[in-house]
């Protein structure tokens, strides 16, 4: 591994999410929802810090168990993406780039990690 985690498109995507969260989060509706918007700013943070994590091991074994941790994060994301709609927190326009883009993110740690598995020589 040369790449280091600043350059992994996945990675980009990642921080470009947790903007769009962010800002999702500066709504009226969420102003006394700590609690939820904690769980979502833990989990969004928690998909870049996982693919940086994992990357400083140099070890193709060790990055992917952090690559799906990442993952798993993701879909928490959009698990609360769902939720904060269902709840009345946000309609469906204000989500739906985040949505996708989170999709966008679960398939390409998906495809990172089929990739890093045929790496792996033992």
């Amino acid at each position: 591994m040369t790449k280091s985690f600043e350059e992994f498109e996945v990675y980009k995507k990642g921080i470009q999410l947790a903007k769009l969260i962010f800002q999702l989060l500066n709504n009226k509706p969420f102003e006394k929802e700590f609690g939820f918007k904690d769980q979502i700013k833990r989990a969004v943070i928690s998909i870049t810090n996982n693919i940086a994590e994992g990357s400083e091991y140099n070890n193709n074994k060790q990055l992917i168990r952090y690559l799906k941790i990442s993952k798993g994060s993701c879909a928490e994301v959009r698990s609360m993406l769902i939720l904060s709609r269902e709840l009345g927190f946000c309609n469906q326009v204000e989500i739906q780039e985040s949505y996708q883009i989170s999709i966008e993110i679960s398939q390409n740690l998906s495809n990172f990690i089929k990739y890093l598995s045929t790496k792996i020589k033992d």
